[in-house]
């Protein structure tokens, strides 16, 4: 049996964290960003900055989409509160 990370939301679309391992990826993933976010201040020009910055960011958040959305029980969809 396979342990899923993730639980799918009551309402809306998406998971939120289920188990220590769903917290774990949560929270490096929003270190990580962070992280990205604080080091690209020193960087001068805005144009640079921002590219930087966006590549960093979406470096981050397409693995841990897709980690969180095959370690969530039942799939995602969008979810009424009925269900």
């Amino acid at each position: 049996m396979a342990k899923y990370w993730f639980r799918q939301k009551r309402f809306g679309y998406g998971a939120t964290p289920n188990t220590w391992q769903g917290w774990a990826v949560t929270l490096i993933g929003l270190a990580l960003i962070l992280l990205i976010v604080w080091e690209c201040r020193a960087i001068a020009d805005r144009g640079t900055r921002f590219w930087i910055a966006s590549i960093g960011i979406a470096a981050v958040v397409i693995p841990m989409t897709y980690i969180s959305w095959i370690k969530t029980e039942g799939g995602w969809r969008w979810r009424s509160g009925r269900d």
